[in-house]
């Protein structure tokens, strides 16, 4: 039996900063940020949007069109943020309401850094190859926020990838070949008296290097696997650059053509997030859509999968692509990053500093955000929460 992924979907904010207007108005060379970490503009994010508004529009792309059984059939939600709203309540319960999914369903909350949507990738496969009739809703979705004029500005961003997991799937199949390790490393953390992460930028891009060097000996050692296996290697990209540096540590164990089909392709698997910037948890399946939609990859082929969650964490595995897997991508993300509106530096610094520090009372709307779901207010120490099409309040 196959277990894998049946269905996958993205969505962001609809405004967006473009990284040049960034550079200069930090008297900075653009070229240090579209070049010398390879982005291009980052989502940016009105108070309206948080983390669970992300997974219920993501989460609703799926399950629009779908027959009762389909949806009865979800057993599980599993929420992987490091941009959760509550310290206590799961903020997959919110979407059990939010997506009117039934009361007997599992709603948990995940976090570890960026490796948190992997993980529960995972414990959704094995769920689903133990309870082979049902389906297990995962959704990754984060708030990359660092700071006005701080050294991580530039990688900020945010989105949420909802994801589907059965058996017969009709994106990809897991291989069930997983190398994972971890350490107790500083590299990136948020203390919970902090709405802003720290990080420390060289050490973790050093980390992260070295966790995938080791994760590829380990992985070859295990399976047997060589790189000329491998059709592509989709990678979590902070910024686009660390896909690259990882993937130059093995690629010349490749042939002259293979490079060049490796290289290509990971350029195909980068092109949404140097539009998205940093989504955390989702950033390694934003980058398998972009691949899935640019790369040269048919039914098939194996892709290998590098997540990692600074602190540290992180884990290599593979997929084999379905038949007809392109069905199975319920978002034309390209067409909804051209549609964002542009915002001026000014504008972009306004919104961040709107962006709820506390659970004070507070109206939360304003006119940039045109999404589905929407943080109204905040009141009474709760997030109430507007489903445009019902025009009905949610707590």
């Amino acid at each position: 039996m196959t277990v894998g992924i049946d269905a996958i979907s993205f969505f962001t904010p609809n405004l967006y900063l473009d990284l040049t207007d960034l550079a200069k108005a930090r008297g900075v060379d653009p070229n240090k940020f579209t070049i010398g970490i390879g982005q291009e503009k980052q989502s940016v994010v009105p108070p309206s949007q948080d983390s669970v508004t992300m997974a219920a529009s993501a989460g609703s792309m799926l399950l629009t069109g779908k027959s009762t059984d389909y949806i009865n059939s979800i057993s599980e939600i599993l929420f992987a943020s490091e941009s959760g709203i509550d310290n206590s309540k799961s903020g997959a319960v919110y979407l059990q309401t939010m997506l009117h999914l039934a009361k007997n369903v599992r709603t948990i909350e995940l976090k570890q850094a960026c490796y948190a949507g992997t993980f529960a990738l995972m414990t959704a496969f094995d769920y689903v190859s133990l309870h082979p009739n049902e389906r297990v809703l995962v959704v990754a979705t984060d708030v990359a926020r660092y700071g006005l004029k701080s050294a991580g500005e530039v990688t900020q961003g945010a989105g949420a990838v909802a994801m589907i997991v059965s058996s017969d799937p009709k994106l990809a199949g897991y291989n069930h070949d997983s190398v994972f390790q971890s350490q107790d490393l500083m590299d990136f953390w948020r203390p919970l008296d902090e709405t802003d992460a720290i990080v420390s930028g060289k050490f973790s891009q050093e980390a992260y290097e070295t966790f995938f060097a080791n994760a590829w000996q380990d992985y070859i050692r295990r399976t047997g696997r060589r790189i000329a296996d491998f059709k592509a290697f989709v990678f979590h990209l902070p910024f686009t650059k660390m896909g690259k540096k990882a993937l130059d540590q093995i690629i010349d164990q490749a042939d002259g053509q293979q490079q060049q089909n490796l290289e290509r392709n990971r350029l195909a698997g980068q092109i949404y997030g140097r539009q998205v910037g940093n989504i955390y948890t989702g950033s390694l399946y934003l980058s398998l859509i972009s691949l899935l939609d640019h790369g040269d990859v048919q039914a098939g082929d194996l892709i290998a999968m590098f997540s990692y969650g600074s602190g540290a964490e992180g884990e290599l595995y593979s997929l084999t692509l379905m038949e007809n897997y392109q069905q199975a991508i319920k978002s034309h993300v390209q067409k909804d990053l051209n549609a964002r509106q542009r915002l001026s530096v000014l504008e972009y610094e306004k919104l961040f500093k709107l962006f709820p520090k506390s659970s004070d009372d507070q109206s939360l709307m304003n006119e940039y955000d045109k999404s589905l779901f929407q943080l109204a207010e905040i009141k009474n120490h709760q997030r109430i929460y507007k489903a445009a099409v019902s025009k009905l309040l949610i707590k």
